[in-house]
């Protein structure tokens, strides 16, 4: 399936409502690039975590675990529709479903189980993307696209030589250090922690905040509180920020 195929599976022609064209072309762009060789995981996995991005709502092992005490307090075996390592399986699963209660242990044991910090923050990227697009889907109450066909060819294996640790659990980019090669990363974007937090893999950084910045608003307009760009004012934007990430317990 071509990029221009995938693409065309974001359609909201049904939808109740009229959908702004540039946030379906936003989605587009995302799905296209998710069908993409990455930086570390091919177009397969890539679409493969898409996938079980979507498979742990009804994992009754996540259910299960969801309820008890502690996320440690159970064993058990996830209900997987890939063939994706288990350790990559369990932070997909666990980010997506019980994201409140994450701490260090989780990440450094998922680096114990094979994966690396960068691959880590790509499958956070993928995550985050299918999410958005999801969370749209079902708030308009149409079904959710379907999942596009792999691209052929091989991950980049691009990581910034500049990235330190200390800001979060992984390695991030400051503008300070970047290098040409990452040149662009954040433009149109103030480089603040939420910019950073993907910025080991930088061209999720690019591809998360083009959809964010049609989503929500774009930084340079962010605090421009005496113009309004959407229907909804900026107080209104920021009540429903404010309220779903209380219902999801996001500390940011």
């Amino acid at each position: 399936m071509t990029a221009n195929l995938a693409a065309n599976l974001i359609d909201y022609q049904s939808a109740p409502v009229p959908v702004r064209e540039d946030l379906v072309a936003a989605q587009r762009r995302a799905w296209a690039r998710l069908a993409a060789p990455g930086t570390w995981w091919d177009g397969a996995t890539r679409v493969a975590l898409a996938a079980e991005t979507r498979q742990a709502l009804s994992c009754r092992y996540c259910a299960d675990r969801k309820d008890a005490l502690s996320p440690y307090a159970l064993d058990g075996t996830h209900d997987s529709v890939t063939d994706l390592p288990p350790v990559l399986v369990d932070v997909i699963h666990r980010v997506r479903t019980d994201a409140s209660r994450l701490t260090e242990r989780f990440y450094l044991d998922a680096l114990a189980g094979g994966l690396t910090d960068a691959e880590y923050v790509e499958t956070i990227g993928v995550l985050a993307t299918v999410i958005a697009i999801d969370s749209f889907a079902d708030a308009l109450g149409v079904a959710r696209p379907s999942l596009p066909e792999p691209q052929a060819g091989e991950p980049t294996g691009d990581r910034p030589v500049g990235a330190k640790p200390g800001l979060a659990w992984v390695p991030t980019l400051a503008p300070e250090d970047m290098t040409d090669a990452e040149a662009g990363m954040y433009d149109g974007m103030a480089a603040m922690n939420i910019h950073r937090a993907l910025s080991l893999v930088p061209a999720e950084v690019v591809g998360f905040f083009d959809l964010d910045a049609v989503c929500y608003l774009p930084d340079a307009v962010l605090r421009d509180f005496g113009t309004e760009y959407r229907d909804l004012t900026h107080a209104q934007i920021e009540f429903l920020a404010a309220r779903v990430s209380a219902i999801n317990q996001c500390v940011y």
